[in-house]
């Protein structure tokens, strides 16, 4: 029995597609054999890696550069102060751009809270310790806002958050009347508010409550994303919304839980940055949106969603306060730290391109 032209076209139709899959893959196995393939599939597995190496490398340059005083107990422990307060923002960044979102309004959740907390204990005699409640509440609440247009108004995150911040940071100079709260009458009512603004001295560094809080708040969160059954939800519905709705997970709900889990971490951040500043501003940390995410960015965490540690955006906001500190000590102006940084984004941005590819 002899073959038909038709059952001919097809086995060389076939033979082809054999011959092609056999080059890709001897072209995947030669790529990866190779070092620079072998160091991406590394970075794939460990997307940390990175901004920890940009971290190491960037103290010893800028220790070589700015010289002893950049090596200095102080000097250390006051680029963890720095960083402190964006390292928290980071944190709660971290948890929407998991999911393949992004969060603009993180920064005025932050102040409108710190701002609701300070008018009830100082104007108000509200006791801190409810005041700090009700911001605690507010924040989450304003997380769920943001969730419910994102899940079932089926907005897009960015417009969501771009017009949250418009209406929280309009609510914030409202209630405060665009006056800030001056030090004194804090340290008179509601001294509990500057609680984590408290110095720790060790041996010349000068290490303040809100730093050990802003590793506290990492901790806590690496735990519930890596040890939990929530955790790998959040990673599914990142990598792949669809495939994980169809392995049962729900993830409406498990991105409602993530936008209001984000808004309470901003709250914990506008307790924190009320000690770390002293008083309560309605403008202050007006860019913390954008070092938010440059942390996050920094710290390898994909803009896509679905890869990376939470441990990677602390990192980032360390690389950003080392940078800034050892170009000040260099006497380089501030314009050309801004211009450094720019560069760490777009850097930080291609080497995730360039290690996604190997999931491609």
């Amino acid at each position: 029995m002899t073959d038909t032209p038709e059952r001919g076209r097809g086995a060389q139709d076939y033979e082809s597609v054999v011959a092609q899959s056999d080059t890709a893959v001897a072209r995947f196995e030669e790529r990866h054999r190779s070092p620079l393939g072998l160091l991406q599939h590394i970075l794939h597995g460990n997307p940390t890696l990175v901004p920890v190496i940009v971290l190491i490398l960037s103290v010893g340059v800028f220790g070589i550069v700015a010289g002893e005083r950049f090596f200095s107990a102080f000097n250390l422990s006051l680029i963890l102060q720095q960083v402190s307060i964006i390292g928290i923002l980071a944190a709660a960044q971290t948890l929407i751009i998991l999911t393949a979102g992004i969060d603009l309004s993180v920064a005025a959740v932050m102040v409108l809270m710190s701002v609701i907390a300070g008018n009830l204990a100082v104007y108000m005699g509200v006791p801190a310790p409810i005041a700090l409640l009700v911001s605690f509440i507010g924040g989450t609440a304003a997380g769920l806002l943001n969730g419910l247009l994102v899940t079932k108004v089926k907005l897009p995150p960015f417009i969501t958050t771009l017009g949250t911040w418009s209406i929280f940071y309009a609510l914030n100079l409202w209630l405060s009347g665009a006056q800030s709260i001056r030090s004194q009458d804090i340290d008179e009512q509601a001294p509990l508010l500057k609680v984590f603004g408290t110095v720790i001295e060790i041996g010349g560094a000068r290490i303040t409550w809100g730093s050990l809080l802003m590793v506290a708040v990492f901790v806590v969160l690496w735990y519930m994303l890596n040890k939990t059954a929530w955790g790998r939800h959040v990673y599914a519905v990142g990598d792949d919304k669809d495939a994980a709705e169809l392995a049962g997970i729900r993830t409406d709900r498990i991105l409602i839980s993530v936008y209001m889990l984000a808004g309470l971490v901003c709250a914990v951040a506008a307790w924190a940055s009320i000690g770390r500043v002293g008083s309560i501003s309605p403008q202050a940390f007006y860019e913390g949106n954008l070092q938010s995410i440059t942390a996050v960015v920094i710290g390898g965490i994909s803009l896509f969603g679905g890869r990376g540690s939470i441990l990677g955006a602390l990192f980032g906001a360390l690389i950003v306060g080392v940078f800034q500190s050892g170009l000040r000590l260099a006497g380089v102006d501030v314009l050309w730290q801004v211009f450094a940084i720019g560069w760490l984004i777009i850097i930080a941005v291609a080497i995730d391109q360039w290690i996604r590819k190997v999931s491609a």
